[in-house]
């Protein structure tokens, strides 16, 4: 980062530098697309988490939940880089992680974290296409007993995931959007 960048240029620049490919891909949704975000290369880079960590807290900050998480393990990184910005700002807050798959030793639970039926949450994510994974970590995390307010992810690819969350009274925020590095849904 330049000295005459915003935090905010430097995470946009991280991004397009390191996490968009261009080229023909399936996602996760079965959608066939014409790029990639792999936001893991900017969750694991350390200036990457650094950003992340501040823009998502400054997003929490003026109605700061009790816990944030997300579904492993693309949201893992984003909770560690979160909750410890929120730590360094002498703000408590919990992180939790959704498993994508039971687990079959131990307490076989689908929510793992130091948090407790009743407290408020917000869902991470890296990248939001129909928001299907981000559901499905909302409702483990409501089985759980947690109150979801809302959602906060990295890139909004614009092909549906707000009006779903939006639909379940939930608020969601991007930190961009696709049309933010001259892409289109």
């Amino acid at each position: 980062m330049n000295s005459l960048s915003t935090p905010q240029d430097a995470l946009k620049e991280l991004i397009e530098n390191l996490a968009i490919k261009r080229g023909e891909v399936i996602l996760a949704s079965g959608q066939k697309a014409n790029y990639y975000i792999d936001c893991r290369k900017v969750t694991l880079h350390s200036q990457g988490a650094a950003l992340i960590g501040h823009a998502i807290h400054d997003r929490l900050k003026d109605d700061m939940p009790d816990a944030v998480g997300g579904m492993a393990i693309g949201a893992d990184p984003i909770i560690g880089a979160v909750i410890t910005i929120a730590g360094l700002n002498q703000n408590e807050l919990r992180g939790f992680i959704v498993r994508k798959d039971e687990k079959k030793h131990g307490t076989s639970q689908m929510v793992e974290g130091p948090i407790q039926p009743g407290q408020s949450a917000v869902i991470l994510e890296d990248v939001v296409t129909t928001g299907g994974s981000s559901i499905k970590a909302i409702e483990r995390a409501e089985a759980a007993g947690l109150k979801i307010t809302g959602l906060i992810c990295i890139v909004d690819r614009l092909a549906g995931g707000r009006k779903k969350f939006e639909s379940r009274g939930l608020n969601f925020t991007s930190l961009y959007t696709i049309e933010d590095f001259g892409l289109q849904p």
